[in-house]
């Protein structure tokens, strides 16, 4: 092989050797609107706590009744959002974000999410965003799923 590693998914170019991301980075998480303005430490912090997950179309990322245990981040591709009661669809597209309602409020989920495209998310359990997310939704109402 002549000095060349064996190409694998996480290889899939030759520009590309290296192992893909298990979490997501702080600039990455600066260029989600909601959390643009959180300090740079915060930011670190987050992103060494965000778990960053690809889903093929079809995933379905929340379902709609059941309880709410994460806090997800929209990096690429576009997801579904569709509500028992109501009959409109809306779409999520990078930069958005999903699933605060059910930790913010402590209700079950109020919307079921699921990929339409390949996407990337990231996502954060309830203890991180209640340390570090839940300032963000003080003031507001909830805005979304």
């Amino acid at each position: 092989m002549s000095g060349q590693r064996p190409r694998t998914a996480a290889t899939t170019r030759p520009e590309e050797d290296r192992i893909p991301r298990a979490s997501a980075t702080a600039h990455e998480l600066s260029r989600i609107e909601l959390l643009a303005g959180l300090s740079g430490e915060a930011l670190a912090q987050l992103a060494t706590r965000m778990e960053r997950e690809e889903v093929a179309p079809g995933t379905v990322l929340i379902h709609e009744g059941e309880p709410g245990d994460r806090f997800f981040v929209l990096f690429a591709g576009m997801l579904s959002v569709t509500h028992e009661t109501f009959p409109s669809r809306d779409v999520l597209r990078p930069g958005d974000y999903f699933g605060e309602v059910a930790l913010a409020m402590n209700i079950p989920r109020t919307a079921t999410v699921v990929a339409i495209t390949p996407a990337v998310v990231a996502s954060c359990d309830r203890e991180t965003f209640d340390e570090i997310l839940r300032p963000l939704f003080a003031d507001d109402e909830p805005a979304d799923r």
